[in-house]
């Protein structure tokens, strides 16, 4: 899998997006310039999600701009991919879930057959590879994913609370994964409302709330201490609203 940085750095400027005039998204600017893992960290309701959403081009902004290092938005959008919360899977075998995704791409057969062998075995999915896909348990549902991500090549890949619905097991499993898709330089953004779960993967925190921005900060020094109030009861455990 090659290594590239095209992508960034990822500009959101002023970006908002309302429905029927209530703000999901209000007046949101920061910039991520490096590779690694940034954490969207927040409650639930923060407008995490939606921001995932407006960076993938899934929504457009009511207002504001979002633009990926010097792509146009549908270059962007190829070299980008994006694994939600509730695997996202056809009806079909594990590989063919990803030989589908391979063939929009443009990919020939020659070349799938390939991509999706080394995908499954990265993925620890290779003796499940002719099973239907929504057979699998969450944890290989999620990881199969993953896996069909990885065989895309994307410079950035952008998760929504990749691991909410699943054990501790799965969750070590998707998170391992995740590390590993990291370590190749690739940019990853990852919605969680887990403190923990960003204590373990963050090197940056972005942390939200009731649709805005209240901290961007090295996970070191967030972890350490936030600057913002709201932001230090929420990693001590509090309830915010």
């Amino acid at each position: 899998m090659r290594l590239q940085h095209d992508m960034l750095p990822l500009v959101v400027s002023h970006v908002s997006y309302r429905v029927d005039g209530k703000a999901i998204i209000e007046e949101v600017s920061f910039a991520i310039n490096d590779p690694g893992l940034t954490v969207l960290l927040g409650p639930n309701g923060a407008g995490k999600s939606s921001l995932l959403k407006l960076c993938h081009g899934l929504l457009p902004p009511s207002s504001g701009s979002i633009r990926w290092g010097d792509a146009d938005a549908r270059t962007a959008r190829q070299k980008q991919a994006m694994v939600f919360q509730r695997p996202v899977l056809l009806r079909r075998s594990a590989a063919e879930n990803i030989d589908h995704a391979l063939k929009l791409r443009g990919a020939s057969a020659a070349e799938r057959a390939g991509v999706i062998e080394e995908s499954l075995a990265w993925a620890g999915l290779g003796d499940v590879a002719n099973m239907p896909a929504r057979k699998l348990s969450g944890g290989e549902q999620q990881s199969l994913t993953i896996a069909r991500a990885w065989a895309l090549n994307p410079e950035v890949l952008l998760l929504d609370e990749p691991t909410a619905n699943l054990d501790p097991s799965a969750t070590r499993r998707v998170e391992n994964l995740i590390r590993s898709f990291a370590a190749t330089g690739r940019k990853i953004i990852m919605a969680t409302h887990n403190i923990a779960q960003a204590r373990r993967l963050a090197d940056e925190v972005l942390f939200m709330n009731h649709g805005r921005l209240l901290e961007h900060a090295p996970a070191e020094r967030f972890m350490g201490g936030p600057s913002n109030p709201l932001a230090a009861r929420f990693i001590a455990g509090e309830l915010v609203e």
